[in-house]
């Protein structure tokens, strides 16, 4: 087993609510707290704990209470941030969903987390009515945000006026979010992330990652995924920083606001990097207030981060999680200009690893010198969550009797501790920065009358990013080309699910067992 280099951290006992604003100092109050990034308008840290409270009030005047769930269907926005936290004061657990999401996507999380109450905005209310209808939620539970016809609004919330509620919940046990995540290989299930892993990550990486009360953190990424809730807004706000919030990535708005709202610290994904480092519209505007970019989400190519720094001028960083860890293991610290960005830096505090050979199970030695073998990442500690909602089964499989949780990414670590994640051997496709599971495009394909059997691996596009990539067989005599087979699932799925790339082929390669053999199709794609 290995460890960070640094020492543990103190973790605080508390909710995310009382860790965040419980010691809100009298002279931090009037700090701006949150800007909207496309009108500029402030937030103070005081009128912003205050809106938590009011609409916390209003909640747990509607009944919601410590065990019920919440469902918040949101672009980023200050209303968002104040929705999420009401959400976490009153008690109850907020299961995030993507704005993406289909309404059988959201009807499938909303009944799979028993969510009674959905927050979502009018530009999204199509997919979220007929998703929280499907789940028995009915239109008097479901809030729009900015408001609607025949909905409550935030605003209405708001002039409610309720104190908010006294709630006592423990924060080792009692679950903040319900995030939703594939895993390594199957449909998304949910992430149960207590109160206390919320606050372990952001006490553990604070200090790595290095936002300070003068930041201006720019939040593109989404709130809604574990990297845009724990590092951009709890981590931001629990270091008294400011957070821009940006409802969508637009590359010009990306780099109006880096440039009029003076961001310091901005978190990418690699396909922002890649934009960031070849289009020529970035060398229209002034960048110069950015001293840091950290990627996450997906793994960053070492010379596109590089020219990133090189035309930018700024610091790049690269970090390295899961949702199942709430979600960072490892980064980059700010003060490591040493380490390449091929690695994803060293093991964050109160966190152990360990490499394991994928075929033996043994454990591999960290060297004295030089680089370790390759083996599957484990890691434990505070951060790791306490499983997946309703399903013993694939949390055993992901959380083994130790308490380790099994990565599914194969990695190295050098006698420095520096962790070099190398290949993946969980299925699942990273497109964009977004979870794709094979299984769940699979199931799609072969519901289409002339598809016979179908497989789906992460492919490349011109740039090198992951797609999905279909391998499908047809039926007998039947007729279809890859562009009706794209067609045919962007039909059912939502955007970032889509098949990007089809190959036909006479058999799908199986193991005895039937378990579809996809290094096989891999080599498939090395041979063509």
């Amino acid at each position: 087993m290995f460890r960070s280099p640094l020492p543990d951290v103190v973790i605080p006992d508390v909710t995310v609510y009382d860790f965040l604003f419980g010691s809100l100092a009298e002279a931090d109050r009037e700090r701006c707290a949150l800007v909207d990034g496309p009108s500029g308008a402030a937030t103070t840290y005081r009128e912003l704990q205050a809106r938590i409270d009011a609409v916390a009030g209003a909640l747990a005047a509607r009944g919601v209470a410590p065990g019920d769930v919440v469902g918040l269907h949101a672009t980023n926005s200050v209303e968002f941030v104040v929705v999420f936290h009401a959400i976490l004061r009153a008690g109850a657990t907020a299961t995030t969903v993507n704005v993406m999401a289909t309404a059988s996507d959201l009807a499938s999380q909303l009944t799979d987390s028993g969510a009674t109450t959905l927050f979502t905005t009018s530009a999204l209310l199509g997919q979220a009515r007929e998703g929280a209808a499907a789940a028995g939620i009915p239109d008097e539970r479901v809030i729009a945000i900015d408001g609607a016809d025949g909905h409550p609004s935030l605003d209405e919330l708001l002039a409610e006026q309720h104190a908010a509620p006294d709630v006592t919940i423990d924060p080792a046990t009692h679950l903040a979010v319900l995030p939703y995540s594939s895993g390594t290989t199957a449909r998304p299930k949910g992430v149960m992330l207590t109160h206390r892993n919320l606050v372990a990550n952001v006490v553990q990486c604070g200090d790595l990652v290095g936002i300070e009360d003068d930041d201006r953190v720019l939040a593109v990424l989404p709130l809604f995924h574990i990297y845009g809730m724990t590092v951009l807004l709890n981590m931001a706000l629990a270091r008294r920083a400011a957070l821009v919030t940006m409802p969508r990535f637009d590359l010009p708005e990306f780099l109006r606001t880096i440039q009029d709202e003076k961001c310091t610290l901005v978190f990418i994904a690699p396909p922002i990097a890649l934009a960031l480092a070849k289009h020529p519209l970035v060398d229209s505007y002034d960048l110069s207030s950015v001293h840091t970019m950290t990627s996450g989400a997906a793994p960053l190519d070492g010379k596109v981060g590089a020219a990133v720094t090189e035309r930018i001028g700024c610091r790049m960083r690269q970090g390295y999680g899961m949702t199942e860890m709430s979600p960072v293991s490892h980064v980059i610290p700010l003060d490591r200009d040493d380490i390449a960005l091929s690695s994803v830096g060293i093991t964050i505090p109160n966190v152990e690893c360990k490499l394991i050979d994928t075929l033996t199970g043994a454990e591999i030695e960290v060297p004295a010198e030089g680089v370790s073998e390759p083996g599957e990442l484990l890691c434990k500690g505070p951060n790791i969550m306490v499983g997946y909602l309703g399903n013993p089964e694939a949390t055993a499989a992901t959380i083994d009797a130790d308490g380790f949780l099994h990565t599914g990414d194969i990695a190295t670590v050098d006698a420095d501790g520096l962790v070099t994640v190398v290949d993946r051997l969980k299925e699942l496709i990273k497109y964009k920065g977004y979870q794709v599971a094979p299984a769940e495009l699979e199931a799609v394909l072969v519901s289409h009358p002339l598809i016979a059997d179908a497989a789906v691996i992460a492919g490349r596009d011109a740039e090198g990013e992951e797609i999905p990539k279909a391998f499908v067989v047809l039926q007998a005599g039947a007729e279809l080309d890859g562009d009706d087979v794209i067609a045919f699932v962007a039909e059912r799925v939502a955007p970032h699910k889509k098949v990007r790339e089809v190959a036909m082929i006479d058999s799908i390669p199986k193991s005895a067992a039937g378990k579809i053999l996809r290094k096989d199709l891999r080599a498939l794609e090395v041979v063509a």
